[in-house]
């Protein structure tokens, strides 16, 4: 896996960094792509529902994964 990637996210109308894989990035691109949302829509919405103690990109990486997990679950 490549070195963290940082991009600019708009979040409740503030601009933030946030560093992920590029891995991570394309995945995080298309749930927000399948789902018909706006990736910036998705960021807020992931970081408002974050723990306090989460970090944005983590919380990013561990929605990437439930989302891909679930998705799996319903292949079974």
């Amino acid at each position: 896996m490549a070195r963290p990637v940082k991009h600019s996210l708009t979040l409740s109308g503030h601009r933030t960094s946030v560093s992920l894989e590029a891995e991570f990035w394309r995945a995080f691109r298309e749930i927000a792509r399948i789902e018909g949302r706006a990736l910036n829509a998705l960021a807020a919405e992931i970081d408002a529902a974050r723990d306090p103690d989460t970090g944005l990109a983590s919380a990013i990486r561990l929605h990437v994964l439930a989302w891909y997990q679930g998705r799996a679950d319903g292949a079974e």
